[in-house]
């Protein structure tokens, strides 16, 4: 009788110089991704998805085309029968036990390029790369900007750093598939992409900041929220006019399920805030947006939204936190 693991192997079988392809981390972003790359990627079907959660790989299979994914209940299994592994995590335990958990069997590593899109400290990145190359297998940092509705809609931008040689097998599934554009550091050090990310990260949640004291102070001045609103939507059209709408219209308390979850937030201010000290670089803005959003995570608690921030403004100002 044939076992789970010899039919993943025989079914994910390439064609050619057409790679087999795994998926590992099913959160508000991965699971775009993994909806583009199913629908447009150029890959030996079936794509190889795991999660934590059996039952959101499984809802996630049934609403794309047949045969075109297969869930897969383990790591080991997800790495032995694909020669492509992305990885989209939570955190850097998260991807450290994940990749720890993936090489178990080193000889099934041998080989397999391993992609992690997840957004963590460029120094686990790092050591991700140190550890996964002296097991015989290849990696690409490729870490990504852009909300879930971007994920979703193939919209991102990813950040590619490693051996170019890698980054090559790995463009295919960006521009045009996952994402709309690339920032491209190949050969350089896989920690630079998401050192990137890190610092990028610094401009989002300032610019939530921002839009949060500005139409709170619109609201309070007597100007108000929609011409506030009506400026941003001229001036800054992209994110800004997209969180600008969000607080306006209370999105940012109304939804069960963050778009960017605030105790994520903070760890990437965290990692700045490290990358910062390690480096004598001052970031006072980033210490104002992390203390708003531990208001936020008190207030909302796994609920709380990066966006959120703009509860946190509104109740030190003497308004109520949901406007």
């Amino acid at each position: 009788m044939e076992s789970d693991k010899q039919s993943v192997g025989r079914e994910a079988s390439s064609t050619g110089d057409t790679p087999r392809v795994a998926w590992i981390g099913l959160g508000n972003m991965g699971r775009g991704m993994v909806k583009n790359i199913a629908e447009k990627g150029t890959y030996a079907p079936p794509l190889l998805i795991y999660n934590r959660t059996a039952a959101r790989a499984e809802k996630l299979a049934s609403t794309l085309p047949s045969g075109k994914t297969k869930v897969v209940t383990s790591i080991p299994d997800t790495v032995d029968g694909a020669d492509i592994i992305f990885t989209c995590v939570g955190d850097d335990q998260a991807i450290e036990e994940t990749i720890t958990a993936a090489l178990k069997s080193p000889d099934a590593a041998k080989g397999k390029l391993f992609v992690d899109c997840s957004t963590v400290h460029p120094d686990t990145t790092n050591k991700l790369a140190q550890q996964i190359t002296s097991a015989g297998a290849h990696f690409v940092a490729c870490p990504v900007f852009g909300a879930p509705a971007m994920a979703d809609s193939g919209n991102l931008v990813c950040v590619l750093a490693g051996p170019s040689a890698q980054t090559a097998r790995v463009k295919p599934f960006c521009q045009g598939v996952m994402s709309r554009a690339d920032i491209d550091y190949s050969d350089q050090p896989c920690g630079a992409a998401t050192r990137l990310k890190i610092i990028g990260n610094t401009f989002i949640v300032n610019m939530v900041e921002t839009l949060s004291e500005g139409h709170v102070l619109a609201e309070k001045s007597g100007l108000g929220s929609d011409n506030l609103h009506a400026f941003v939507e001229t001036m800054f059209p992209g994110p800004y006019t997209a969180y600008s709408d969000r607080l306006r219209k209370g999105d940012y308390h109304k939804r069960e399920e963050p778009l960017f979850n605030a105790h994520l937030a903070r760890k990437d201010a965290r990692h700045a805030k490290a990358l910062a000290d390690s480096c004598g670089a001052k970031m006072k803005g980033l210490e104002v947006c992390d203390a708003h959003l531990k208001e936020v995570v008190e207030h909302m608690g796994d609920r709380g939204d990066i966006a959120g921030i703009y509860g946190a403004v509104r109740q030190e100002s003497g308004l109520k936190f949901e406007n």
